[in-house]
């Protein structure tokens, strides 16, 4: 392995069914230590990137590497370290918690002596302590999504990938897992795959989103919250300002007017002209009624390179 920190590359990754690239010339990087947000709305490709990732999909051109092994390959040493939790943990129904986690172990190859060691860590990771003797059938929603969440660690893998893994869980539950995935990612390459957005922002390092096949979006979350700072100003007036004064003043790029009457003011990164444009509302005696910094937000952003919203997605 060229470099040890890289546990996922994609390089010029593209899949087609027929004619249609589901899938186009992606390449990515995640090392050791991030926690990647993966994003996109229904149809955009992010299913069909997600199985290739864990090698059920072969593409059609480019290759996917989990820890240096390729996966077309040496599909066998690439998914030993790889654990993967979808949608719909796999469960036995009429396995117990403690048969399960078992029989997980026992197909990543993991000593017959050391399986009881590799349990018991996992549902300690995953708060199962109390349900090893019980059966999956007649665990909550949230208890299997934990015992999915188990099996997917049981092998302590260099990358994990969650698919919506808060689904149906309820807001302490979903405490718990970030928790889990935020601890995950200090060792860990660890891919969440969600719709929800504040689980994005709680709980990962960098955010990607795709659309129609291809990434728009791929950024650390520091710089995304960064560029989700405000560079503009939203005011109200009792009386029709002059836009061309307004747009004279220190740092100010461009002056709009909304639907709603109200005064957009886009400014440059680090000049803020509140104090200016205030000065000059008393001076010209406009009737300031309001002055507040727009901020966007990651649905905003989502929005913007998709044209969907996160629900919709």
């Amino acid at each position: 392995m060229s470099n040890p920190e890289v546990l996922v590359e994609t390089d010029a990754v593209t899949r087609f069914y027929g004619r249609h690239a589901a899938v186009s010339d992606m390449s990515f990087v995640i090392r050791r230590g991030e926690v990647l947000g993966f994003l996109g709305p229904n149809g955009a490709g992010k299913t069909t990137t997600m199985q290739m990732l864990s090698g059920n999909l072969a593409p059609s051109s480019g290759r996917v590497l989990i820890a240096g092994h390729d996966m077309h390959e040496a599909p066998e040493k690439a998914k030993a370290h790889l654990g993967y939790l979808p949608e719909y943990p796999p469960l036995y129904r009429e396995f117990t918690v403690d048969e399960y986690l078992d029989y997980a172990a026992a197909l990543r190859r993991i000593p017959r002596k050391a399986r009881r060691a590799a349990r018991e860590r996992a549902k300690a990771r995953c708060g199962l302590g109390d349900v090893g003797g019980r059966l999956s059938a007649n665990l909550s929603k949230g208890f299997q999504q934990r015992v999915g969440l188990a099996q997917a660690i049981i092998h302590d893998p260099d990358v994990v990938i969650l698919d919506e893994p808060t689904v149906g869980l309820d807001p302490i539950q979903i405490r718990e897992v970030r928790a889990l995935i935020r601890e995950l990612g200090r060792e860990h390459a660890v891919i969440l795959s969600t719709h929800i957005l504040p689980e994005v922002q709680a709980s990962c390092d960098r955010v990607q989103i795709i659309h129609k096949g291809r990434l728009v979006l791929s950024e650390n979350i520091d710089t995304l919250m960064a560029r989700m700072e405000s560079q503009a100003l939203i005011a109200a007036f009792r009386r029709t300002p002059n836009l061309d004064a307004i747009g004279k003043l220190t740092g100010v790029r461009s002056v709009t007017v909304d639907d709603d009457g109200r005064v957009r003011i886009l400014h440059e990164p680090g000049a803020d002209p509140t104090d200016a444009i205030v000065r000059l509302a008393i001076e010209q005696d406009w009737g300031l009624r309001e002055i507040n910094p727009e901020h966007s937000t990651l649905e905003s952003i989502f929005v913007e390179l998709t044209g969907e919203s996160p629900e919709a997605a």
